[in-house]
């Protein structure tokens, strides 16, 4: 049996809730269709944006938000989306699909979706193709009180207050997409684009400084170098891909064994890149005052067949959910340092939570994942050791079980457990140092196949049901995990 150990009378970081955040790009059917339907359409909205995807999007807790982009914001020019819609610009989309956008959902459409949603906006500037002044004037527009040419503009606009700014991200990708740039030439523009990101009255803006691409650590050697006292927080991407030589299939949904391990120990590479990562920022800052957000994660697939190429749109089996509790398990773990992270994306796109066809909406394995997940929001990280067994394919091995654990402001202690192997049940004996249980019950994801999905026919398909593997046993806890499953405790003292 293996062992898992609990320090439930200890604790350390808080988890912040800003970990289970998400992202949403101008990127084939996440924003228009996705979110935004427009007041017109017969599709029930408010303002023009979805009334059901609002629906589910409460559910799961958002709480905070990334926008325009991604590729996307650093071309996009904000100045386009404000104002009476029929007078607003349109623009093409060059890096997703070269399709011609209306500019209708800008920045008061986007801060209006926050508020129905209940997450915090999380703005990312534009640094390849837009100026200071741009980005100063944005700032302004959105968060300054009292009279000044943006703030009449923005009430002109329709929006006497200003908006709570709480986080904006000084470009995006700019070692790439984002303007081809070096660390050493970065780090410079960040300086100066980031002193005009001002705070006006009592708004103060997290600044988030554009980080590494994977494993690029001499990026954030650089950055953190030369820029760290002028950031707070610095951006980690990595995406979970099948691997292999370029052009190699990799269907989200037709897939064997070998390819489900590979996605798994892939994935399980954000552990390395987090620690490696935070030990080259604890060098430049031993008191961990910059977070690193890991703003971009998730897994990236070959489309559905039929789709546009460039809309990113793929399915999200039992897979995927695994991919995301082993993803915030890892995060959790790391909360003295990562203090955000966005799933890419939210709807429609890549590792969505929400799909969407016409009227019809399916949630995903993977928000089942985000909805059992939530109790870990703002709770206290419980320190825990674990002696599980590996998980063997082709001579290649992973630990079989990944664990978190946490307690809430009321005391109750919460576990997250995700079991890989798909053929193997995994039985744990758990001590629970400092708690003596007297109730535990909990909710388990998995399916009868690996490949499992929702479809707007079929949208339960997967979905969490009532799990009795957990058992009081000796002062402490049995468990015993289905194959291929995502499980969640909740324990009472």
């Amino acid at each position: 049996m293996q062992q898992l150990i609990i320090n439930a009378d200890q604790g350390g970081a808080t988890i912040s809730k800003h970990i289970y955040g998400h992202f949403a790009e101008h990127l084939g059917r996440c924003i228009y269709e996705g979110i935004w339907v427009g007041e017109d359409s017969p599709i029930p909205n408010t303002r023009g944006i979805r009334n059901d995807v609002v629906a589910a999007l409460r559910k799961v807790a958002i709480p905070v938000l990334r926008w325009p982009g991604g590729c996307f914001a650093d071309e996009y020019h904000w100045q386009d989306g404000i104002g009476p819609r029929g007078q607003r610009p349109s623009m093409v989309n060059t890096h997703w699909g070269g399709v011609t956008e209306n500019n209708h959902f800008g920045t008061h459409e986007f801060m209006d979706l926050c508020e129905q949603i209940g997450a915090a906006p999380y703005i990312c500037g534009n640094v390849g193709s837009g100026t200071v002044q741009e980005m100063q004037q944005w700032v302004e527009y959105l968060t300054l009180d009292g009279q000044s040419p943006m703030a009449d503009r923005r009430r002109a606009n329709g929006r006497d207050l200003p908006w709570a700014l709480p986080f904006f991200g000084v470009g995006n990708e700019n070692w790439g997409c984002g303007g081809q740039m070096r660390p050493e030439y970065y780090a410079d523009e960040y300086r100066r684009y980031q002193t005009y990101v001002r705070n006006f009255g009592g708004n103060r803006v997290f600044k988030i400084a554009c980080g590494p691409n994977s494993d690029n650590y001499h990026w954030t050697d650089v950055l953190m170098r030369e820029a760290a006292r002028h950031m707070h927080g610095l951006s980690l991407h990595y995406y979970t891909r099948l691997g292999g030589p370029r052009g190699t299939p990799s269907s989200a949904t037709e897939f064997g064994e070998a390819e489900w391990f590979a996605i798994l120990r892939n994935t399980l590479r954000m552990e390395e890149l987090v620690t490696k990562h935070s030990t080259i920022m604890d060098r430049h800052d031993a008191e961990r005052r910059v977070a690193l957000v890991v703003d971009e994660w998730g897994t990236w697939y070959d489309v559905e067949p039929g789709t546009n190429p460039r809309f990113l749109y793929q399915q999200n089996t039992l897979r995927d959910a695994l991919v995301a509790g082993l993803n915030l398990n890892i995060f959790n773990a790391h909360a003295e340092r990562v203090r955000m992270a966005n799933l890419a994306q939210t709807v429609n796109v890549l590792q969505a939570l929400v799909l969407t066809d016409g009227p019809r909406i399916a949630t995903t394995p993977t928000y089942h994942v985000y909805d059992m997940y939530q109790v870990h929001q703002d709770a206290t990280l419980l320190p825990c050791a674990i002696q599980t067994d590996m998980y063997r394919h082709d001579e290649q091995e992973i630990p079989q079980v990944s664990v978190s654990a946490s307690r809430n402001a009321a005391g109750r202690l919460h576990l997250t457990l995700c079991n890989v192997d798909p053929r193997r049940e995994a039985a744990l004996r758990c001590e629970l140092r400092g708690l003596a249980p007297t109730t535990v019950a909990g909710t388990v994801l998995t399916a009868a196949t690996m490949q499992a999905y929702n479809t707007f026919d079929r949208p339960d398909a997967v979905r969490p049901t009532g799990f009795d593997g957990a058992k009081i046993a000796n002062g402490g806890l049995t468990i015993t995990l289905p194959p291929m499953s995502v499980t969640a405790l909740a324990v009472e003292s």
